[in-house]
């Protein structure tokens, strides 16, 4: 929630409520994201943690 208020230019706890509002919103939608266990502390942490599978992230092209 630090590093997504980070990025965002907001707060964990805006993060937090953000989350807490859409989720039942996509359970609605039979959408279920199940807790991570990834934990990122900056930016860089994301980009390593998708480097390592770079199929994660499709491309549009």
């Amino acid at each position: 929630m630090d590093l997504l208020g980070r990025l965002f230019d907001t707060t964990a706890m805006t993060i937090s409520r953000a989350a807490k509002d859409v989720r039942p919103l996509l359970e609605a939608q039979g959408v279920r994201l199940p807790a991570s266990t990834a934990r990122f502390r900056t930016p860089t942490d994301i980009a390593r943690f998708l480097d390592l599978d770079k199929s994660k992230i499709k491309s549009t092209c």
